[in-house]
């Protein structure tokens, strides 16, 4: 293993480390000390990996996008020419997976976002990382018709997002909906937006 490929290989120990200890223990229970003692890794390792609190976080911010953009499974998200049923399937499936099979990984994003509430230098990062997710929804709904595609995109986020909040830290996480009921509410809401399918 090359000293590069090693450096990515603690870099990513070090961001999957602070996501789950941020799931487990929120915002506060995220120090270089906590994510050294979780990850195995000599005391020391991750500040020298993320001087300070912001790089942590930082690092924690650019491993989330990789690992939601895996879980959204973007590249797989339908070609518009697919129409509004591909559209469905694919939003439904990954909001489905985000709140059940990677649930711990939508906390810690719930965290991140707060975080990122009070620390404007945060705002701009986390921002930016998801800027890919919804620039290619607001293509789609440009392309199934919508005259509106950044009002609409920002519709299915805001769905999508209170959905998984309520269903991963809210008042329905004991019986998070199935995938059906999921894509049910899509249809529902994209009806409102385009009218019967």
């Amino acid at each position: 293993m090359s000293v590069r490929t090693a450096g990515a290989a603690r870099a990513d120990l070090v961001a999957d480390t602070a996501l789950s200890l941020l799931a487990e223990r929120g915002m506060r229970g995220l120090t270089h000390r906590a994510v050294d003692e979780a990850a195995g890794l000599p005391q020391g390792s991750t500040s020298n990996l993320a001087r300070t609190r912001q790089a942590l976080l930082e690092l924690a911010v650019r491993r989330l996008a990789e690992r939601e953009a895996r879980v959204l499974a973007l590249e797989e998200l339908p070609d518009p020419r697919g129409g509004r049923d591909s559209l469905v399937t694919a939003l439904a499936l990954a909001t489905h997976r985000a709140m059940t099979r990677h649930r711990e990984l939508t906390l810690a994003r719930y965290e991140l976002a707060l975080e990122a509430t009070r620390r404007p230098e945060l705002r701009a990062y986390f921002d930016a990382t998801g800027a890919r997710f919804r620039d290619q929804l607001g293509a789609l709904v440009a392309a199934l018709g919508s005259t509106e595609p950044a009002r609409h995109a920002l519709s299915l986020v805001a769905w999508a997002d209170g959905l998984m909040f309520s269903c991963v830290a809210g008042s329905f996480s004991a019986e998070p909906p199935g995938l059906e009921q999921v894509r049910a509410g899509l249809e529902e809401l994209l009806d409102g937006m385009f009218g019967p399918s």
